[in-house]
This record gives structure tokens, C-alpha cells and sequence, in this order.
């Protein structure tokens, strides 16, 4: 991890320069660039399994990886990386750090106010990682609820949401960088719970002799399931590159090519979406 972390910080420093202004007529004209330039800058947050720079300081996770498949379907044969914060992401886009969000990004109404994305290519429920056993019987944020259960979860995550509304305060919630600090919280006994999205859960628990991840379940919001789903986010402006994006995404997701590429990120076929950006945005 801390090779990774080193690399991480590396390719951040090397990578953030700005790319040229993008014209907003007849749809942007970013994706022609693109192709003169060979080369596409993906802001990513470092975050695993969705978008990360590796152990060897190579670029790779769920949306990486599916960015290259893309992009080389529409004649940019490379992508680079520029890391920053969760955070950061979308004020980074804007600002033309990078060319395109590849985090695996939720769509939610708030940042479709700021930014255009393709459609989803994952859906996502809730898991917690809890300790071995689940000794608490904690299944849904209803049962943490019940059961007092001292919650985790990470900075900038939905599950902050997803907890509020089953009834926790937000200011008793202990909120971690990461989820290996969540992990590390539920093994020393110093919470109850680590919420985070399902795939996530599973990866970070994965060979601990002290914990465990829970089966995904569906948060409510309002009262309604809530399952989020994932996608790559465009400036408002570059609707012809979101629009070419979106075709592409569409042919890999009925070859199944789409599953294959992310499945060794640890995605399952129940994550697979068939939902729409416009349904998410609300």
C-alpha cells in the first residue's frame, strides 16, 4: 500500500497541468482534441477498487480500466492519471485539471448541477465490515440503530447520507480517510461498523482474521431504497465526448465486456446496470 501511496503522490505532483480551454459550440470540441493529442487525463482519487495508482505505480481499477477500453474505441490510444482528493474531483474538472472524472463517481442530483455524466456503469448497494461473527446481528443501518452500534464510515462517502437517514446524527458518526482505517477501527473494537459500498466492504474485509463484510442490502433515503450507481463525469459543455462515451459504453455492456473488464476489481453481476444518468439526476 505504501508503494502504491508513494507512486500515487509521484504522478499527482508530475500530472496536474491544465489542459487547453474547451469549446462549448455544437457539443465541445474535446473529443477531437483528444485524438489529435493521443492522450487522455483522467482525475482519479486514489481510492480502491475504483480508480488507483498500484503497488508497480501503474494506474488501475474499475473505471481506469474501463476508461482505456473506451477511449481506444474512439481513437485515443492512452490515459494518464492525475490523482487528487474525492473532494477535489469535480472542481478539478471544471478547472481543466483533467479531461474527464474516472472514480467511479455517484450520480447524484447535486452534481448534475455541476457536471454532465454518462450513464452508470455500476450500481452499488451498502455493506458494513464489522467484526468476525457479525456478533451484533448488524444487517441494515436499522439494526445498528437498534443496537447502539458505534458507527464508521469514510470522508465524503454516501453511507454519511445513507446512516442520517436511518436515524444516526452525523456528529456521532466517526468519520475515517479510507477504508483500511475503517477496517483497522472495527478490529481494534473502537466501532461497531464500517459502512461503505458493498464491493468495497468485501475487498478490505478479504482475508482479515478479525472481521468480516455483511451482504449488500439497499439503503432508504425518504423513506425509499436507494441504490446509487457509479459513472464517468464530463464539463457541461463536452456533451459530443459524453454522447460518444455513452455509445461505446452501450456496445460493451451488451457483449459483456464490460463485467469482464471490471470483475477483477471484485464486481458481481447483480452490479451490473442497466440504469440511465437522466433517471439518477433526477
Amino acid at each position: 500500500m505504501l508503494a502504491g501511496l508513494a507512486a500515487f503522490g509521484a504522478l499527482g505532483a508530475a500530472s496536474c497541468t491544465r489542459v487547453a480551454s474547451a469549446s462549448g459550440k455544437n457539443g465541445g470540441d474535446l473529443l477531437d482534441r483528444l485524438r489529435a493529442q493521443g492522450v487522455v487525463r483522467l482525475g482519479i482519487a486514489g481510492e480502491i477498487p475504483f480508480g488507483y495508482i498500484d503497488r508497480n505505480g501503474e494506474l488501475t481499477g474499475e473505471a481506469p480500466e474501463l476508461a482505456k477500453a473506451v477511449f481506444k474505441r474512439l481513437g485515443v490510444d492512452r490515459v494518464q492519471p492525475v490523482p487528487t482528493e474525492f473532494g477535489s474531483l469535480i472542481p478539478g474538472l471544471k478547472s481543466q485539471q483533467f479531461d474527464v472524472v474516472a472514480a467511479g463517481m455517484y450520480v447524484t442530483p447535486d452534481r448534475c448541477e455541476q457536471v454532465i455524466f454518462a450513464d452508470p456503469d455500476y450500481r452499488m448497494p451498502d455493506a458494513f465490515v464489522v467484526r468476525k461473527g457479525n456478533p451484533l446481528g448488524l444487517r441494515t443501518y436499522a439494526d445498528a440503530l437498534r443496537r447502539h452500534a458505534k458507527a464508521a464510515t469514510g470522508t465524503g462517502y454516501a453511507q454519511i447520507q445513507h446512516a442520517v437517514e436511518a436515524g444516526y446524527r452525523e456528529s456521532d458518526l466517526v468519520i475515517v480517510p479510507d477504508q483500511v482505517a475503517g477496517l483497522n477501527a472495527v478490529e481494534s473494537g473502537r466501532v461497531d461498523l464500517f459502512a461503505a459500498t458493498a464491493v468495497t466492504a468485501r475487498l478490505v474485509a478479504r482475508g482479515s482474521a478479525k472481521a468480516e463484510s455483511t451482504e449488500p442490502f439497499v439503503a432508504l433515503v425518504d423513506g425509499r431504497p436507494k441504490v446509487d450507481g457509479g459513472a464517468f463525469a464530463f464539463r457541461p459543455e463536452e456533451t459530443r465526448l459524453r454522447d460518444a462515451f455513452n455509445a461505446e459504453l452501450r456496445k460493451l455492456r451488451r457483449s459483456g465486456e464490460l463485467y469482464r473488464i471490471v470483475r477483477p476489481f471484485g464486481f458481481t453481476k447483480a452490479e451490473m446496470t442497466t440504469l440511465t444518468a437522466k433517471e439518477l439526476c433526477g
